[in-house]
């Protein structure tokens, strides 16, 4: 049986991912108009897009679609919102920071932070607690995001497979033509403390090797608070450092292949979208590991070999100049990560994990339609437009202006 899969909003192309390589899913995403650095960082093909920004606008989409559909699939907030108000049966799917600081707890905050990330009122967050409560099924990938997750839903799915696109990331891609001075190390993750870097900035003037970093330029700057930490880092750039453009998804791996190794993560303790691509590439890759947050791949607990395991500024330099001064130790270490990368991203097994979870969930509910109170879903969304009319439209006009421009973000308004 193929399932039809209505799919809204994508984070690090996984949806795209699940689309591209599933034989038993039929899937068509909408995601939301692209901004900023997602122009380049997101991909597009066979993605189609909403045209508004108004979320009555993209409810109508959605109600004008839905029944074509056995089952809907949300990734972020934003999307359940959109399939809570169309009353359908939907699958939260949860990465980063969607469930580390849902919108439904009262101003939450990150252990390095001292400003919240969030602050809704008391009746957002009920209505965003309500959105969780009435998904179908939630499912979350590694303890550190399940962990979370089993807080709010005690019927939580762990995944732990998550997807590499191995037909955009592989060791035969071919490098870019950009030659090297020196040892390199690409960067190719978000700047900012949520990824380490003021761990990355103590480490590098300890380092007794020549080398340099180049990094992208990409920032976490969700609150005023990281703006100035960013731009205090951006004070003490190491010498080894060279700020380089934004690259496009769809030409990363040319640049994985062109670095000697890459630099990732030094805060979390777990492997991004960056890493467990570029270690697709048989690039050997810097990332920090608790070995605590084991991966669980068909009932067996595995430890990422990805290092360092200590988030020390003086361990780190130390292992960067392992890396620099031994090929042995490099091809190791890169050798040890693909094997990893390939038990737990492997893109078929992935889906097939998908397609019996998504089957089985199938299985609670006839159609795509929510079997709900329909007088008060007809209200909710009455008082979701009229926030949106009296409220939204004027407190999020300025912000949406300057990500989108005035034109585009008139036309996407109207």
């Amino acid at each position: 049986m193929t399932l039809k899969i209505l799919a809204l909003g994508d984070t690090a192309d996984n949806i795209i991912s699940l689309k591209k390589f599933s034989k038993n899913l039929e899937i068509h995403l909408i995601n939301f108009p692209r901004k900023q650095n997602a122009l380049l960082t997101h991909s597009t093909k066979g993605v189609e897009f909403f045209d508004s920004l108004l979320i009555s606008k993209q409810v109508e989409k959605v109600n004008q679609i839905k029944n074509k559909f056995d089952l809907c699939l949300v990734m972020s907030w934003a999307a359940a919102r959109i399939a809570y108000l169309a009353n359908l049966n939907y699958v939260m799917y949860f990465v980063g920071d969607d469930i580390i600081v849902p919108p439904f707890i009262k101003q939450p905050k990150i252990s390095y932070l001292s400003t919240p990330i969030l602050n809704h009122n008391l009746i957002e967050r009920k209505f965003y607690k309500r959105i969780l409560n009435k998904a179908i099924a939630c499912i979350a990938p590694t303890s550190e995001y399940f962990n979370e997750l089993k807080k709010y839903r005690k019927d939580a799915i762990r995944m732990d497979r998550i997807f590499v696109d191995v037909e955009l990331f592989n060791e035969h891609i071919k490098p870019n033509l950009n030659s090297k001075e020196k040892f390199t190390f690409l960067s190719a993750q978000r700047f900012g403390l949520e990824k380490g870097f003021d761990v990355i900035w103590n480490a590098l003037p300890l380092c007794k090797t020549d080398f340099q970093v180049l990094q992208v330029k990409w920032f976490i700057e969700r609150t005023e608070e990281e703006k100035e930490i960013n731009r205090k880092l951006l004070e003490k750039i190491p010498k080894q450092v060279k700020f380089i453009p934004l690259i496009k998804r769809e030409n990363l791996a040319r640049y994985f292949m062109s670095a000697d190794a890459i630099l990732g993560q030094m805060r979390a303790g777990i492997q991004g979208g960056i890493e467990r691509d570029a270690a697709n590439c048989k690039k050997p890759v810097i990332c920090y590991t608790d070995v605590n947050k084991k991966s669980i791949i068909d009932g067996e607990e595995i430890i990422p070999p990805f290092l360092p395991n200590s988030k020390n500024p003086k361990e780190l330099a130390l292992l960067i100049d392992k890396i620099v001064e031994s090929k042995e130790f490099r091809d190791n270490l890169s050798e040890k990560e693909y094997e990893y990368i390939k038990k737990i991203s492997e893109p078929n097994n992935v889906a097939h994990d998908w397609e019996k979870v998504l089957e089985k969930i199938h299985m609670k509910c006839s159609n795509i339609n929510r079997k709900d109170n329909i007088f008060r879903m007809k209200v909710e969304n009455l008082f979701a437009n009229f926030i949106e009319e009296v409220y939204y439209r004027k407190k999020m006009k300025n912000k949406n202006i300057q990500a989108w421009g005035k034109d585009n973000y008139q036309k996407l308004t109207n």
